[in-house]
């Protein structure tokens, strides 16, 4: 991954989660996705695309990228379920947020510990 790109991975990630929003705010496309897969895999995909794309689109040492890649996951989750929480046929979850946090957490983990070992410049 060469740093030339990282700022197109850090506006992917923010376009990808308005895409998020947006499709998710549809009548019935929940429920639609949900015959391919369950909530849970649906979310945990999205938003560890999510820590991936952030922490590979960040600035500073791998540490610095993995703490910023959840934390602003963490803030773009729970958006997300209060958004959701305004339309009458979704509702917000704390457990879909934690879900989220879950799959930042270990997407960020493992690019820290590939970052780290591979001395990946940044």
């Amino acid at each position: 991954m060469t740093s030339s790109h990282a700022r197109l991975r850090y506006w992917g990630a923010m376009a990808s989660y308005v895409l998020i929003l947006i499709i998710g705010s549809i009548p019935g496309a929940r429920a639609d996705m949900g015959e391919v897969a369950s909530g849970i895999v649906l979310h945990s995909c999205a938003y560890a695309t999510l820590a991936f794309l952030l922490f590979t689109g960040g600035s500073g040492n791998p540490a610095q990228r993995a703490l910023k890649a959840v934390l602003t996951v963490a803030v773009m989750g729970a958006l997300d379920e209060i958004v959701q929480s305004f339309f009458p046929y979704r509702h917000g979850s704390i457990q879909d947020w934690c879900v989220d946090c879950s799959a930042a957490i270990v997407c960020a983990t493992f690019m820290w510990a590939l970052w780290s070992h591979r001395k990946v410049a940044a």
